[in-house]
Order: structure tokens, then C-alpha cells, then sequence
């Protein structure tokens, strides 16, 4: 079972009676077991996928052949995580004009898809069946506005060039700057989860929203 994490390692405190399978947006952070740097390289300051990165990258991008109500929006795959929002629609038709299904699938149940199709994957490609590839918990955050996720879109697109300061980086070399620890910190956690415990919605992009558009 996936359990949903804060990026200190902490258990989320999920808004209470939060549905989290209706509309809307979520970002999410989803760590290598052990934070192995499995995926990929940086570069100068430019991220260059390994075949285990291609393969991820390949799983995120089907996820809404699996789950017909899914769209994707910003996404970066990093050497030892990944960062990608997560749209759920209320799209009553699906493409080709057919009915959309009657399952909608939460946040939950598409990250663990998610985990579940790029494992198999990698362990195919390395002969490693069963091996763990994903840590069990990942980090997420219902977005809010239009200004929360462009504000987040920005930061998954300026997180190659930081990865010498990331967090999750074993041999960083400097400390975190001030965007990630104001978007990671626990004041901004408790704004996002305190002050919106009455709040039944996130935030769902407009119409014209399109997948293509946002793929790092």
C-alpha cells in the first residue's frame, strides 16, 4: 500500500473527508528505492535519461491509456525522483466521442499504477523480477489556483539546473534555495493543508488544458 508522505519523510495530514479520485490537480514526488540514482544524469544543468529514465518516462506517459480520466502536465524526470502534477477530469466523454467509464480512479490508485508499470518494466529490461524500484510512500500536494500551478510548473521545469542543491541529491553541494524550501517547507504544508480544511475542491485547469502541452 502506498502511503502518502511529506518531503521530510513525515505521513501527510490528507484534508479530511477529501475525495481524492474528484477534478482537479496534484502534484507529486515520487522517490527511487533507497534513492538510488537509477533514472538519469544532469548534465549542465540539462537531465539526460538513462534507459530505466526512458522507460518511466514511458509509463507516465501511457497512465491515461489505463485511467481515462487522467491527464498529464508538467513533468521531470530527475536521477533519483521523479516530479509530475497529476489532472483528474470530469470529462463525461472520453476521445472519439465515446462514453467516458464509470470508474474514476484516485490519486492513489493511479500512482500506484504509475510505480506498478515502470517496475515491471525496468525489471524486465534488467532481469530483476520483484525488485523494488520505488519507495513505498511518495509526496503529494492538491493544487489550490492557477497561481499555485504555475508557480509549481516552474519549479518542475528549473529543477535539472538545480540539481547540485537538491534535497534528494547524495552529493549536493550546497544547501537548498529558497523556492525549494518555501514549496517543500512545512509553513507552506500547513498553509496548503491548515487553512483549507473547509475547502471540498482543488483547483481544476480551464478548458483547453491539453496534456501535450505541459510534457517535460
Amino acid at each position: 500500500m502506498d502511503v502518502c508522505m511529506d518531503y521530510y519523510g513525515n505521513r501527510c495530514p490528507r484534508l479530511k473527508g477529501y475525495d481524492y479520485a474528484q477534478p482537479g490537480a496534484y502534484f507529486v514526488t515520487v522517490c527511487t528505492y533507497r534513492r538510488d540514482c537509477l533514472l538519469a544524469n544532469v548534465v549542465d544543468g540539462a537531465v539526460i535519461p538513462n534507459l530505466p529514465g526512458q522507460l518511466v518516462q514511458e509509463a507516465w506517459h501511457g497512465l491515461p491509456n489505463h485511467y481515462p480520466h487522467v491527464g498529464l502536465d508538467a513533468f521531470v524526470i530527475m536521477p533519483n525522483h521523479v516530479h509530475g502534477i497529476i489532472v483528474l477530469s470530469g470529462d463525461g466523454v472520453e476521445a472519439g466521442l465515446k462514453p467516458a467509464s464509470t470508474i474514476r480512479h484516485a490519486l492513489p490508485e493511479v500512482v500506484r499504477g504509475f510505480k506498478t508499470f515502470s517496475s515491471r518494466r525496468i525489471n524486465a529490461w534488467r532481469q530483476t523480477s520483484g525488485t523494488h524500484v520505488w519507495q513505498r510512500n511518495y509526496y503529494e500536494h492538491i493544487v489550490r489556483n492557477e497561481r499555485e500551478l504555475d508557480r509549481i510548473r516552474e519549479y518542475i521545469a528549473t529543477n535539472p539546473p538545480k540539481w547540485a542543491l537538491d534535497r534528494e541529491n547524495p552529493q549536493r553541494t550546497g544547501q537548498s534555495d529558497d523556492e525549494e524550501d518555501t514549496l517543500f517547507g512545512l509553513k507552506w504544508l500547513q498553509t496548503s493543508y491548515g487553512q483549507n480544511q473547509g475547502r471540498k475542491h482543488s483547483f481544476v485547469p480551464p478548458t483547453g488544458f491539453t496534456s501535450g502541452n505541459r510534457r517535460r
